[in-house]
C-alpha cells in the first residue's frame, strides 16, 4: 500500500496535474481516437468481414493512423513540459500536487475535454478513413491518383472489363492475397514517391492466378461452342478498298455430356510452362499432365540446353492477358474506326496516310495531336485540294479520330508505344498462340504440339470484297 501511495503522490498526481493543458489533452484525444479506429480495423481484418481489398489501404492504416497515434503521444509530454515551465516561471508549482478527485471542477473539466475531443476526433478521423478506403477502391484512384498508371487507366475504359473494380482482378481472395496486395501496394507507392518506377510498367507476374480472381465471375469450362468473327480491313490504295474475312473460332468448352472440345477444352488440363522472358513471350518448355499422372514434356527447337526456371501453371490470363487493359495495333484500331464511319473511306488514301501519321514518332500526346491534324490537312491541301475544300469537315473529323486512336494506345512519357504490351489472344500481331503451337515444341520421341490451324478455327473467307457467306446469313 505504501508503494501504491508513493506512486500516486510522486508520479500519477504530477502527470495528471501537468497533463491538464490543451496541448496534452488534444494529444490524448488524437491518440485514443486513432487507437480505437486501428483496433476496429484490426478486428475486421482478423475476421475478414467488411474489410477492403485495396492494396493502398496500407497508406491509411499502416502510415496515416499510426502517424496520428504517435503525433498525439508526442503532444502529451510537450504540453506537460510547457505547462511545467510556465508554472515554474510564475512560481506556481505546488509543493503537494492535488489528489485525483472527480469532484474537482478543474480535473473534471479536463476529463470532459478528453472525452468530447476523443469522440469528435473518432468521428472525423473514422469518417475520413472510411471515405479514403472507399475512394481507394475505385478505378479513378488507381488510374488517376498515380499518373504513372495513365496508360492502363485509358485502356481500361475501352476494354471488355470497363466498370469492374481494379481490386477484383488484381487482388487474390483470402488473407494471403490481401497481405501481399498491401505490401506490394505500399512498395509501389514508395516507388512513385521517389520516382523510381519502371517505364513502361509491365504486368509480368503482378496479376494473381485466374482461379483466385477471374473465376469469381467466369466459368472456365462453360460450353461456348463456335463463334463467327467478321473482320473488316481497308487497303492502302486511293479508294481504301474494303475487304472482309470470316473466321469460325472453335472456342468449345465442356458440353452437357462432359466432353471437352475446342480451344478452351484443350487447355483445361494441367499444363505448365517455362518462359525465358518476364513478359512470357518466349516459351521453351511445356509440360502436360496426363490422366494417369504422367507428364509429357515438350522442348522448343530453339532451346540449346535443358530448361531451368520458374514453372508456371497455365491459366486463363496466359491467353487473355489484356482482358482489362487492351492496346491495339494501329492497323486494327484504324480498321475498326473506319468500319464505324470515321475516318471516312470516301477520303482518298486516308488509310495509308492515317497509318503513316499514327506510326510517326512524337514527343508527347499533345505533340501528336497537333502534328496529326496539321499533317493530314497538309496532305489534302497539296494532293487533293478539291477534297480539302469540299470535305474539310470530314478531314478534320478524321484527324480527331486518329488523335483519339493515338491517345488510347501510345504514351511517350511512360515509353508505351505500339506493341509494348503484346496481346496473346491470337497470333496475327504477336506470337500469342505460336509461343507453344509453332510446330517446334517436340517430345523426345518426336511428338509435337499441334499447329494445325483447323484445331482452333476455320478460315471461311479471307480478304474478300463481298463474302457470299455473309449474304447467306443475311449479314450483308
Amino acid at each position: 500500500m505504501a508503494n501504491l501511495e508513493s506512486l500516486k503522490k510522486n508520479w500519477i498526481r504530477p502527470l495528471l496535474f501537468y497533463g491538464n493543458n490543451p496541448i496534452s489533452l488534444i494529444g490524448g484525444a488524437l491518440t485514443s481516437a486513432s487507437a480505437m479506429i486501428l483496433i476496429g480495423f484490426w478486428i475486421i481484418d482478423l475476421f475478414g468481414h467488411g474489410g477492403s481489398n485495396n492494396p493502398y489501404i496500407g497508406i491509411i492504416f499502416d502510415l496515416i493512423l499510426p502517424g496520428l497515434f504517435v503525433f498525439g503521444l508526442v503532444l502529451i509530454p510537450i504540453g506537460m513540459l510547457l505547462r511545467q515551465r510556465k508554472l515554474k516561471a510564475a512560481g506556481l508549482i505546488p509543493s503537494i500536487f492535488p489528489p485525483i478527485n472527480m469532484s474537482d471542477p478543474v480535473f473534471r473539466h479536463g476529463i470532459d475535454f478528453v472525452v468530447a475531443a476523443t469522440f469528435i476526433n473518432f468521428v472525423i478521423v473514422g469518417t475520413a478513413s472510411y471515405r479514403g478506403v472507399a475512394y481507394m477502391d475505385t478505378p479513378s484512384f488507381c488510374g488517376q491518383a498515380c499518373h504513372v498508371m495513365g496508360p492502363e487507366f485509358t485502356a481500361y475504359h475501352v476494354a471488355n472489363h470497363a466498370g469492374v473494380a481494379c481490386t477484383d482482378c488484381h487482388i487474390a481472395s483470402g488473407i494471403q492475397g490481401f497481405v501481399h496486395a498491401k505490401v506490394n501496394g505500399t512498395k509501389q507507392m514508395l516507388m512513385v514517391m521517389t520516382g523510381k518506377y519502371p517505364t513502361p510498367i509491365m504486368s509480368d507476374d503482378k496479376v494473381p492466378p485466374a482461379w483466385t480472381t477471374c473465376l469469381n465471375c467466369h466459368t472456365a469450362d462453360k460450353y461456348i461452342g463456335d463463334k463467327l468473327n467478321v473482320e473488316t480491313a481497308y487497303g492502302d490504295d486511293e479508294k481504301n478498298a474494303m475487304t472482309r474475312s470470316l473466321v469460325v473460332m472453335h472456342v468449345g468448352g465442356r458440353d452437357s455430356l462432359s466432353r471437352l472440345s475446342g480451344i478452351h477444352g484443350a487447355h483445361l488440363g494441367h499444363i505448365e510452362y517455362i518462359a525465358t522472358d518476364s513478359a512470357h513471350q518466349t516459351i521453351n518448355w511445356v509440360g502436360k499432365t496426363n490422366d494417369d499422372g504422367s507428364v509429357t514434356e515438350y522442348l522448343s527447337g530453339d532451346a540449346k540446353a535443358a530448361m531451368t526456371g520458374v514453372r508456371r501453371t497455365m491459366d486463363c490470363i496466359d491467353c487473355h492477358n489484356r482482358a482489362a487493359h487492351s492496346f491495339t495495333t494501329p492497323e486494327e484500331a484504324l480498321n475498326q474506326k473506319m468500319a464505324q464511319g470515321t475516318p471516312s473511306a470516301a477520303l482518298p488514301f486516308i488509310h495509308k496516310q492515317g497509318l503513316a501519321l499514327l506510326k510517326a514518332d512524337y514527343a508527347s500526346q499533345d505533340d501528336a495531336s497537333a502534328k496529326i491534324a496539321s499533317g493530314l490537312a497538309a496532305f489534302y491541301q497539296t494532293q487533293y485540294p478539291a477534297v480539302w475544300s469540299g470535305q474539310r469537315a470530314q478531314v478534320e473529323q478524321a484527324a480527331k479520330t486518329l488523335t483519339e486512336i493515338y491517345g488510347e494506345n501510345v504514351f511517350p512519357y511512360m515509353k508505351v508505344t505500339w506493341g509494348t504490351h503484346p496481346n496473346n489472344l491470337g497470333h496475327n500481331a504477336y506470337p500469342g498462340c505460336f509461343r507453344c503451337h509453332d510446330g517446334s515444341h517436340t517430345t523426345k520421341d518426336g511428338k509435337t504440339i499441334t499447329n494445325d490451324c483447323a484445331a482452333c478455327h476455320n478460315l471461311v473467307a479471307v480478304d474478300e470484297v463481298n463474302p457470299k457467306q455473309l449474304a447467306d446469313l443475311g449479314l450483308q
